[in-house]
């Protein structure tokens, strides 16, 4: 099943799956309820559509329709055999292989020194508030998801987002005060002077 590459909506929709068989609205409540938005964007025409895609896969199909009251009809679907090998396959490789995804946080500090030593922190303070406050959304999802008794086993992507997060938002806030103490020194005329110096004492003497 190598040939089958699923986009992050559709590993979720096979897992949720691989689980039972439901429609699609109960697979976007379920995973709105355990995920949140954390680990990946789920919209319910989003969803549908990728619904429809993997059935055009084969790697799901519909078991029937029910219809409760005035509501639209619902369709059932469960995984295949295909499916499943699929999702396995998926799993296995971003388990086992990492990924260099090029995030935007890493160049944008290595180009930080293109802004004055007091705007970079400053910037840095405010995506520290941001962080924050998704910390505390994490928290509030975590408590939520004990309060229903979730096994692990459905929480631990969130709690390595969450964690992940912490780390980010400690590792910035240092580098922030490491700048205003001094102790990062920043870009200076001096400094490029003395790199450049540096650099053409250890270049090669040619004859």
């Amino acid at each position: 099943m190598g040939d089958v590459s699923l986009t992050p909506l559709g590993i979720t929709v096979l897992g949720l799956l691989s689980e039972r068989s439901m429609h699609p609205y109960e697979m976007y409540q379920l995973a709105s309820v355990r995920r949140g938005d954390q680990l990946v964007k789920i919209k319910p025409g989003s969803l549908y559509h990728t619904v429809s895609r993997l059935e055009k896969q084969e790697l799901l199909a519909s078991i029937g329709t029910d219809r409760e009251g005035n509501r639209p009809e619902r369709t059932t679907y469960e995984i295949t055999a295909r499916g499943r090998s699929a999702l396995e396959h998926q799993l296995r490789e971003m388990l086992a292989v990492p990924m260099r995804e090029y995030p935007r946080l890493p160049l944008a500090l290595a180009e930080m020194h293109n802004l004055s030593a007091d705007t970079a922190v400053r910037m840095l303070r405010i995506r520290i508030g941001h962080l924050d406050e998704s910390i505390a959304e994490f928290e509030q999802t975590r408590a939520h998801l004990q309060a229903l008794e979730k096994p692990r086993i459905f929480t631990v992507g969130v709690d390595y987002v969450h964690a992940a997060t912490v780390a980010e938002r400690n590792w910035l806030a240092q580098l922030a005060e490491d700048i205003e103490t001094g102790e990062f020194e920043w870009i200076s005329q001096e400094l490029v002077d003395r790199l450049a110096g540096s650099a053409g004492s250890s270049a090669p003497i040619k004859d």
